[in-house]
């Protein structure tokens, strides 16, 4: 059975995964370390990256991140001409890699939800979210939420998912991750 993770930003998604291979050895892929990866070492998405943005796409061997986020957030349809240049080449690799459970934060937005068998969102109150964000990246309140916003609704994917895991700061994520691994067998 293959389970995707999923969940908006700053809801704690890394933290289950790392309590999910701590508690239980289960190794997670992750689908945005695998786009850096890919966009990084791939001869074929350097090439339509720098052809859809510019010259400036990469530095020597880097990817030059202001250039490609300034291009991304210009437009939707910016996004989803890299969506469309990086999501296959992730959902292959993550065929390949013989993996069982994937993190994705957009995992519906992607279509990955069809390589996987079942769902898990991990979600958080708005305010902590925000809070974790700003923090974990030195940004401000308004970044934050303009981050957020592009997103899915947190209760969107919630009402698609088969379980969710609260992360609120309060509740016990190893008895929630507990039920969801006797769920799942």
């Amino acid at each position: 059975m293959k389970v995707g993770i999923t969940g908006g930003i700053g809801s704690g998604k890394s933290f289950v995964c790392r309590r999910l291979e701590a508690i239980y050895g289960i190794e997670i892929y992750d689908c945005d370390s695998a786009a850096k990866r890919l966009m990084r070492t791939s001869a074929a998405i350097r090439s339509a990256l720098t052809s859809l943005i510019g010259p400036g796409t990469y530095a020597g061997q880097r990817l030059n991140k202001a250039e490609v986020a300034a291009f991304l957030l210009a437009s939707e349809a910016n996004a989803r001409a890299i969506d469309s240049i990086v999501h296959p080449a992730v959902a292959e690799d993550f065929t390949r890699s013989g993996a069982q459970w994937m993190e994705c934060a957009i995992l519906f937005e992607s279509g990955f939800d069809r390589l996987v068998d079942r769902v898990v969102a991990v979600a958080a109150p708005e305010d902590v979210r925000l809070r974790r964000i700003m923090e974990r990246d030195g940004i401000s309140a308004d970044k934050a939420s303009e981050w957020m916003g592009r997103q899915m609704s947190q209760d969107e994917v919630a009402r698609r998912a088969d379980f969710v895991i609260t992360n609120d700061g309060g509740s016990d994520i190893d008895k929630q991750i507990e039920q969801l691994i006797n769920t799942l067998k």
